[in-house]
């Protein structure tokens, strides 16, 4: 009989329930640290979330990776996690390779999602370090892409905003000086002709546009509008910029309903705070949202 947490909190079965995607939902940075310490000979243990029934914090996939004073990933935080965490070090400390709990995220630990989920628990062997590899991988490939241009205050503060989520920014400038010195997890681009980035993006990526020069965002902007598949384009500016960008589009053989799929100004109304940090904070999240209606649920 597999391992559960306590008998108190195990009452029911999963049935019915919505089984693990196929790939395990491992960040590649988490493989990486996963693969730190197997190199320096740490036992680690691999909590994943294998079923889900109802509402519950994460997506079947799930992971979560655990040594005897680590943990990295995430199942869905507070007492379910807790539990797993305290499974996976009694494992270590046993040296038992495998476990499963079956946790309703009820009162009976404290939690009110109303759902209940099953974990699988297993000690790291070379074959699983391999599949956290390869499902890592696949995860940083199909992130999606999230083109910058403008390596101003808002730009920086942009691919600030972006470092933690899932997704790969990339800031895109002609001036090297803009960009010299600059540390985000993203990648840095010093372009001469920054539209080019646009015609080589993949599909339905996002474009934001913010550069030192309006003629210039014009250019980029047009040019990400003419893809008709970008997921957003927005470009930073007012109503007022807005309107001088439709005569623009008309002046130099540009359809203006293209300017339809735009979104200028960039972050949203109701917040009127305008420094770069809080308007960051707002198109990321505009961001979020228009890359929800191009992807699978990821968990």
């Amino acid at each position: 009989m597999p391992d559960q947490c306590p008998s108190k909190c195990l009452s029911g079965n999963l049935k019915h329930i919505r089984k693990a995607q196929p790939l395990l939902a491992i960040e590649f940075s988490h493989y990486v640290k996963v693969s730190e310490w197997s190199g320096q000979g740490k036992p680690v243990v691999i909590a994943s979330v294998a079923a889900v029934q109802g509402s519950a914090p994460r997506n079947g996939g799930a992971v979560m990776a655990i040594t005897s004073d680590d943990f990295c990933g995430t199942i869905g935080g507070g007492q379910l996690e807790w539990l797993a965490l305290q499974k996976a070090r009694q494992m270590l400390a046993g040296g038992e390779q495998t476990a499963s709990m079956d946790i309703p995220l009820g009162p009976e630990i404290g939690q009110c999602c109303g759902g209940r989920v099953r974990l699988e628990l297993k000690s790291l062997t070379p074959e699983l370090l391999a599949m956290l590899k390869r499902d890592g991988e696949a995860e940083n490939v199909a992130l999606p892409q999230v083109l910058i241009f403008g390596a101003g205050h808002t730009g920086k503060a942009l691919a600030k905003a972006l470092a933690p989520l899932p997704l790969k920014a990339m800031l895109i400038d002609s001036r090297p000086e803009a960009v010299a010195g600059f540390e985000h997890d993203g990648q840095s681009v010093i372009s001469a002709v920054p539209e080019s980035e646009v015609r080589i993006a993949r599909p339905t990526s996002a474009f934001v546009v913010m550069t030192h020069s309006h003629s210039l965002d014009f250019l980029i902007t047009a040019e990400a509008l003419a893809r008709k598949d970008a997921a957003y384009c927005g470009m930073i500016g007012s109503a007022t910029k807005r309107a001088v960008f439709l005569s623009w589009l008309a002046d130099n053989g540009y359809d203006p309903a293209l300017a339809a799929g735009l979104t200028c100004p960039i972050g949203g109304s109701e917040v009127k705070d305008k420094r770069p940090q809080v308007i960051a904070a707002m198109t990321a999240a505009e961001i979020l949202l228009a890359l929800a209606g191009n992807q699978i649920d990821r968990a």
